[in-house]
């Protein structure tokens, strides 16, 4: 039997590598726009006169709607097109970040921000179903997303960094501004690189019952979290908004059962590993985004670091996080995913452990760069190996979904997280004040609480990874039965 050409490799074309970097450019300023805001707070609060209540909304704005319209952002990639999507998302994420970087007030600038994460919603699924799509599965596909995982990992950690930077040189507003130059240069590569998958998409058919009830759902589901630590757990409007959480999401569930073209086809749960995956990733995130959040204010409230040092106190971070993508990204194809999300877990929970020790007259290269670092490796090592297990098997025509999950896993957890651990850290802090401590010593003790349990997270994560399916491995096992056949 002559022996079948081998399949070219996208990805060792000039083309392949030229989208490959705007689509990982595309991830970054979604992401990076999730944390760049945080050094920036106290700038933007004297500025146009915040009140300490609407102050997070700067913050969690971006985070309610870019969750809030994940899945529907994603389903709709795979049914309208995921270039329009592309486009149309990368128009609003424009006009919005203008107007926030233009914004007089408090209302204009959290309304633009609550459109920016529409933007972003629309984005990422459309360009990480771009990425699943236009990439061989098997190695090609595992280098792809392990630039894809690198550039979200550094993007977490370096918008902290460029906020500090930016608020404390040209301003805060430059902290959206920043975003014009590239969604400009976005807007014409799409044209170049992405060719047009226009679908034939009918609106008799489309399931708009099942959009608005996921759509709301998901808001009110992510909107009580983000208020939960203020009201408190116990609150009636908490337990309220997670009971109607729960009806609307249990009215999506038995509308799509019954819908002859659901939006959320359920049987994209049936693929093997895939919602252990998504689990995962709420898990690890709801610890990992709300390390940088305390470490943050420790840093600046507690030890006293200016705007920029503690954006620089971050860069060790985010070189960490890149070195151990590129290495899980090329183990990926010898060892598969599930080591990589165990290993990774593990060691990212040992470096926040590290961070909850932190004392009140800290050192930053004794207390916390250790565990920054540590926190990094494993940190790399999951965004990578998540992101690969949870859009293996998955086909081109779910692909979108399978990307609007794995994100809309990523913000629920960094919801959920911040909405936990923020009533443990206050819980603490409180008690120590009422009990007459200090304020930095109670600060210090709020904050090493809860990156405790941040760090319990991290192992429940790594026990749930055992869950996941072993996704690179079992491809590259297949890959080398289908070489050995093509040479009978």
């Amino acid at each position: 039997m002559s022996q079948v050409a081998p399949q070219p490799s996208f990805l060792a074309t000039r083309r392949g590598k030229v989208t490959l970097a705007f689509l990982c450019g595309v991830a970054f300023l979604d992401f990076v726009d999730a944390s760049i805001v945080n050094v920036a707070l106290p700038s933007i609060r004297h500025s146009l006169h915040f009140s300490v209540q609407s102050l997070q909304w700067v913050l969690s704005g971006y985070l309610l709607t870019y969750g809030g319209f994940m899945l529907l952002g994603g389903r709709a990639a795979d049914v309208v097109g995921r270039r329009r999507m592309l486009v149309a998302g990368t128009i609003v994420f424009t006009a919005s970040s203008l107007t926030a970087g233009l914004a007089g007030s408090e209302g204009m600038l959290v309304g633009a921000r609550l459109v920016q994460g529409i933007g972003a919603a629309m984005m990422i699924p459309a360009a990480l179903s771009i990425l699943t799509t236009s990439f061989s599965e098997g190695a090609e596909r595992a280098q792809a997303i392990g630039a894809w995982g690198a550039t979200g990992g550094i993007a977490s950690a370096l918008g902290v960094f460029l906020g500090g930077v930016l608020a404390g040189g040209p301003g805060w507003r430059w902290v959206f501004f920043v975003n014009l130059p590239i969604c400009a240069i976005d807007l014409i590569a799409v044209f170049r690189l992405i060719p047009s998958d226009r679908r034939a998409a009918s609106s008799r058919n489309f399931d708009f019952l099942g959009a608005l009830l996921i759509t709301t759902g998901m808001l009110v589901l992510i909107y009580t979290l983000v208020k939960a630590p203020q009201i408190g757990w116990g609150d009636a409007r908490t337990i309220g908004g997670l009971g109607v959480a729960a009806g609307l999401l249990a009215a999506f569930a038995a509308n799509e059962s019954r819908h002859s073209s659901p939006l959320f086809p359920f049987s994209i749960l049936r693929i093997k590993g895939l919602a252990a995956a998504d689990l995962t990733q709420v898990v690890a995130l709801a610890g990992t985004y709300s390390m940088f959040f305390f470490v943050t204010l420790y840093m600046q409230d507690v030890l006293g670091f200016s705007k920029v040092d503690a954006g620089l106190a971050y860069v060790p971070t985010t070189l960490g996080v890149a070195v151990s993508a590129g290495i899980c990204s090329r183990l990926i194809p010898r060892i598969g995913t599930r080591p990589l999300i165990v290993g990774g877990a593990l060691v990212d929970a040992a470096g926040i452990y590290w961070l909850s020790r932190i004392p009140v007259d800290g050192s930053y290269v004794s207390d916390l760069l250790p565990g920054l670092v540590i926190m990094s490796l494993g940190f790399g090592a999951i965004f990578v190996a998540v992101t690969t297990a949870a859009q293996a098997g998955v086909p081109p025509d779910k692909a979108g979904l399978a990307a609007g999950l794995i994100n809309a896993s990523t913000w629920v957890g960094g919801a959920l997280g911040l909405a936990i651990f923020s009533a443990i850290s206050t819980s603490r802090a409180q008690n120590l004040l009422a009990a007459g401590a200090p304020l930095d010593h109670a600060l210090t003790a709020g904050f090493g609480r809860a990156l405790l349990a941040c760090s319990l997270f991290l192992v429940g994560a790594a026990l749930i990874a055992l869950r996941a399916t072993n996704a690179g491995q079992a491809t590259a096992d297949l890959g080398e039965v289908a070489d050995a056949a093509a040479t009978l």
